[in-house]
């Protein structure tokens, strides 16, 4: 009667501690003990029995999540590169796991596919993309690794394509997979765990992937100015001599979409020169030295400096070109 109770009593409790090993959130290698206790009474007389001591260690879990953390699709314009998607990787498991990435941009239901680039760590923990910054991935030689509930930030880097075009979507995805294994669930890595307990695959399979998108908006207007100078020396050469004439030739150009407006030009007299009262030009048409009705002026605006005042300037133009010599003192 006495051994039937024990052995009951620690069956029972050997069931009960393998229900517990597999709840969630206890660390693993958590040691789960657990003895039972027995009263009986034999003629008028009571007895108290323990039972054998139940030690089962908690198996390591192997499972992650992975979130896409932009806010909205990320907004690039066409022929950027290196434009970045933020990810969330997280250790759902309970012990802790290194973690392989692997990034894919040819997923289907978009407008484009983005040209897939580099992954990148959040090295200094900001939470935005920093080039040059932010440690480059390389697949088995620094993958993450978490403990247990912790997390990290990824960046998935893209090139978008010229041909993308207002309004589209582009999608790109980011992968994670935990280095001890993946499988279905349930799935049992012998040993494979902390301190040689077995991992199991956990919910998730062990891995999972977020996926991002990238929104192409209008190129901006953006003005580019152009300086050349042509020398002419007093000999009919090209040498910058003294007395030498130096006619500067500044071309403006407005590019991408949108307009461009209230553009003013300045240029200051180099050192060591003299400006030539009269040759500033605008298009090749004479502008006054002084402040007055036309665009420009001669030290009136800037001291020192030709100043011209182009207003706007049409993005895909021909431009704006400015002309004015000096001589070399």
């Amino acid at each position: 009667m006495r051994l039937v109770s024990r052995l009951f009593l620690v069956a029972a409790f050997s069931l009960l501690i393998v229900t517990c090993a597999l709840a969630d959130g206890t660390p693993a290698g958590t040691d789960i003990t657990s003895q039972a206790t027995i009263n009986y009474t034999i003629t008028g007389t009571g007895y108290t029995e323990l039972s054998n001591t139940v030690t089962t260690s908690v198996a390591e879990v192997l499972d992650l999540s992975l979130v896409w953390q932009d806010a909205a699709p990320v907004e690039v314009q066409p022929g950027t590169v290196a434009q970045a998607l933020a990810f969330r990787l997280t250790n759902t498991g309970n012990g802790s796991d290194g973690y392989n990435l692997a990034g894919q941009s040819t997923l289907g239901g978009d407008d484009f596919d983005p040209v897939l680039g580099n992954i990148h760590l959040d090295t200094n923990g900001n939470g935005r993309f920093d080039p040059g910054l932010d440690e480059l991935y390389i697949p088995g030689g620094n993958d993450p690794v978490l403990a247990a509930d912790a997390f990290t930030l990824l960046f998935l880097l893209n090139d978008i394509p010229s041909n993308a075009t207002v309004n589209q979507l582009g999608a790109s995805m980011l992968s994670a997979a935990s280095n001890t294994g993946v499988g279905a669930p349930g799935t049992v890595f012998t040993g494979a765990g902390e301190n040689g307990l077995d991992a199991v695959v956990g919910t998730n399979g062990g891995q999972g992937d977020g996926q991002g998108s990238y929104r192409i908006v209008a190129l901006s207007a953006q003005v580019a100015i152009l300086k050349s100078a042509v020398v002419v020396d007093p000999f009919g050469g090209s040498q910058p001599v003294a007395g030498a004439t130096i006619t500067y030739q500044l071309s403006v150009i407005a590019t991408g979409t949108g307009s461009t407006n209230g553009v003013v030009v300045s240029d200051a007299i180099p050192l060591n020169t003299s400006y030539n009262p009269g040759t500033l030009m605008l298009d090749g048409t004479p502008v006054t030295d002084a402040v007055d009705g036309d665009q420009g002026d001669m030290g009136g605006t800037t001291p020192g400096a030709i100043t011209v005042s182009l207003g706007d300037v049409a993005v895909g133009g021909p431009g704006k070109t400015i002309t004015f010599t000096v001589t070399i003192d």
